[in-house]
C-alpha cells in the first residue's frame, strides 16, 4: 500500500532503526532516519513530518525534552508522537504522556504492533485534519475546500485554500517561501517566487473584515496573524 506519508525516526540502536525503518518503507511511508537529536531537529526543520517515532535514551539528550521542544512550537504542535523505550515502569510511560507524546510502545515489541500504532495514529490525525478550522469570522472546512467569512462563501480557488490553511495552522510563525512551496505546491520553489506572490496578492484582499491580515517579513517569508 502507498500511503505517501513522512516519518521522522529518531532511534540510536543502528540494527533496530533500520529494521523499523525497512518495515516502514515497505509499507508505503516517507522515512527520515536520526540516531540522535542533533540530527532530529535537523530533519525536522527540512521535512514536516506527519508522524514521529521517538527513542526516550538517546545520546545528546531524551526524547522527553525533544518531544516538549515539539510540542511547544506551533508548527509542529499538532504531529502525533510515538515513544519507543525500554523502560518498563508505569511512571516512564506517565512522564512520556505529560511531555505531550501520543502513544508509547515499550521494547521489545513486534514489527506488526509497530505498524498498527503507526497506521492508527495516522487515521486519528486524519480524522481531526478534516474538522473545521475557526479563527474569528473565519471558517476553514478542511473536507470541502471551502472557506467562509462571517457565514458568507470567500470563493478561494483550491491553491488560495490550501495557502490560507498552512497560514492559518501557523498563525503567529514567519513561514519561510521554500516551506510554503513544499507544504502548498508539494515542490521546491526552484527560485521561482511568483506563483505564491500572486497567490499571496489574491488573497489579501478576501481576508479583509476577517481581523487578519498577511504580512511580508523582509527576507524571511510570511506571518499570518490578527491586523
Amino acid at each position: 500500500m502507498m500511503n505517501d506519508k513522512t516519518i521522522l525516526l529518531v532511534e540510536d540502536d543502528r540494527n533496530l532503526n533500520d529494521i523499523n525503518r525497512i518495515a516502514l518503507e515497505t509499507d508505503g511511508y516517507t522515512v527520515h532516519a536520526a540516531f540522535n537529536l542533533k540530527h532530529a531537529r535537523e530533519l525536522l526543520e527540512r521535512h514536516t513530518p506527519n508522524l514521529i517515532i521517538l527513542d526516550v535514551k538517546l545520546p545528546d539528550g531524551t526524547g522527553f525534552d525533544f518531544c516538549k521542544e515539539v510540542r511547544s512550537n506551533t508548527k509542529y504542535a499538532a504531529i502525533p508522537i510515538l515513544f519507543l523505550t525500554s523502560v518498563t515502569d508505569d511512571e516512564g510511560e506517565l512522564e512520556g504522556l505529560r511531555s505531550g507524546g501520543s502513544d508509547y510502545l515499550r521494547k521489545p515489541y513486534g514489527i506488526e504492533l509497530l505498524r498498527m500504532r503507526v497506521n492508527n495514529l495516522l487515521k486519528l490525525r486524519e480524522s481531526q485534519a478534516i474538522q473545521d478550522i475557526m479563527r474569528g469570522p473565519l471558517t476553514l472546512k478542511v473536507k470541502t475546500m471551502m472557506a467562509y467569512l462571517s457565514g458568507r462563501d470567500m470563493g478561494l480557488m483550491p491553491k488560495e485554500f490550501t495557502l490560507l490553511l498552512a497560514l492559518l495552522e501557523n498563525e503567529g510563525q514567519v513561514l519561510s517561501a521554500e516551506y510554503i512551496y513544499e507544504t502548498v505546491w508539494e515542490a521546491p520553489m526552484n527560485d521561482n517566487k511568483e506563483a505564491l506572490k500572486f497567490q499571496i496578492k489574491s488573497l489579501r484582499p478576501k481576508l479583509e473584515g476577517s481581523g487578519y491580515i498577511i504580512n511580508s517579513i523582509y527576507g524571511k517569508g510570511y506571518r499570518f496573524e490578527k491586523g
